[in-house]
Order: structure tokens, then sequence, then C-alpha cells
């Protein structure tokens, strides 16, 4: 059966020939058919308000920017916002670590365990003299780190991988991880430099993009908004749309 928008048939060849630009959508013929839809009543809008059409692209820009008027989010809303929602303005705990490296060699057993051996060799010598932990990792460490002493720099959350970062957030400053850290690159000797509780966030640092962030969010919503009322108020043959 065929799609009509208001009389308008949406063809086999047109939703063809938008194939490549959906092609990593989910349902890439509903999201083509659905925004061929959307684009037709946009279209029969514009030319309703009198706008030119021979340009898709540029009527419905034209239409939008005249029906989506969205004044500025005021000051007071944006410290409300802010406010309510004090967590997402904190700028998360980070700590500056150093690690001496011992590689894996894949699946090779005995020099899994030698490596392993060495690796607890080295970690209690810097347990005995921490002082000696830069120069250790300058010796051992297979990490390129190992040239600056081990040091990796300070990072938050969700940088490193899992097991690493348990230990690292695990240990107090000034600490080296009493036992090796196993990951996918091999056994680890880790010392926590220093450690960096989260900070909140000023709100007069945030304010401007706090301010375009909630102007955009109503835009969309206004632009949402409009376009279900264009949906419900169309005659839509052949294809049912879903709730926007």
């Amino acid at each position: 059966m065929s799609i009509l928008v208001n009389g308008v048939e949406i063809t086999e060849e047109m939703i063809q020939t938008e194939q490549n630009q959906h092609a990593d959508a989910p349902e890439p013929r509903e999201a083509i058919i659905q925004e061929l839809i959307l684009r037709e009543l946009l279209l029969q809008k514009a030319r309703a308000e009198g706008l030119d059409t021979s340009n898709i692209s540029e009527a419905i820009g034209a239409l939008m920017e005249k029906e989506i008027q969205v004044e500025p989010v005021d000051e007071a809303t944006c410290r409300e916002f802010y406010e309510q929602y004090p967590e997402r303005f904190n700028s998360g705990e980070s700590v500056e670590a150093s690690h001496i490296l011992f590689p894996l060699t894949g699946g090779d057993e005995l020099s899994n365990m030698l490596t392993k051996s060495k690796a607890e060799g080295v970690l209690s010598e810097v347990q005995a003299a921490p002082s000696l932990f830069a120069t250790l990792a300058e010796q051992h460490s297979s990490c390129p780190s190992g040239k600056q002493g081990g040091s990796l720099g300070r990072f938050g959350r969700g940088q490193m991988v899992p097991e690493f970062e348990q230990a690292v957030f695990s240990t107090e400053a000034g600490q080296i991880t009493p036992h090796l850290v196993q990951t996918q690159f091999g056994f680890h000797i880790i010392q926590v430099n220093e450690r960096h509780p989260g900070e909140q966030i000023g709100f007069d640092d945030v304010k401007a993009r706090l301010q375009q962030y909630l102007t955009q969010m109503a835009s969309s919503k206004m632009m949402h908004q409009y376009l279900s009322g264009l949906v419900n108020a169309a005659k839509i043959e052949g294809y049912t749309m879903p709730s926007l």
C-alpha cells in the first residue's frame, strides 16, 4: 500500500534514495519513512505560509526560524537548575599516580609466572624504600611512563581500566598498593602520589554554558511539540507514525 501524507505519496524510490543516509540506524527503513513524512509535512506547512520551497533545506530552515522562537533562558532559571542538580557541576575526584608495569607475554604460562615473580621482587623493594620508586620504574617498567619515573600524571574515574582504577582510588595518597595489580596489560606496582577530591564548580563559571544548554533544551521541546502537532493534524495513510 502506498504511503500518503495529506494526499502526497511517499514513493519506494524516495525511500531507496535515502538508504545511505540512515545505514547506521537500528531500523533504517523505519527511520527513512518517518523522516520523509516529517519533511513532507514541513514542506506543506512552508507552502501554506507562503514560503519559497524551491530549495527544501532553505524552506524548512525558514519555517523553523519563523515558527520556533525561544527566548534565552534567564539567570534565575539557570540558578534554579544549578541548585537542583549540584552533582552535575562537580569536577569529580582525581588522583596523581605512578606505576611500574611488567607485561604479560600471552599464553606462555611459565614466562608469566617468571614475570610475576620479578614484579613481586620489585614490589618488595619499593615497599621497603618508597623513595626508590622512580628509579626502579626507570629500570624495570615497560610503560613509556617509566622514563618519567612511572608518572601517569593526573586522571579521574573512567580513564583507566577497571582493575587499575579500583586499586588507585582505594589507596591513600603517599601509599603503594600492597599487592600487584593485574590488568590486561600485565602486572602493575602503583604509587598514589596525590588525591584530589571533587570540587563544586561555581555558578558564574558555568552560567553561560548552562544558559545555552537550557535554551537549546527548550528549543528542542518546542520543536518536538510542533512536529507532534503537524503529525496529529495530518492525514497519513499506509503508515502509522510512532508517538513523537
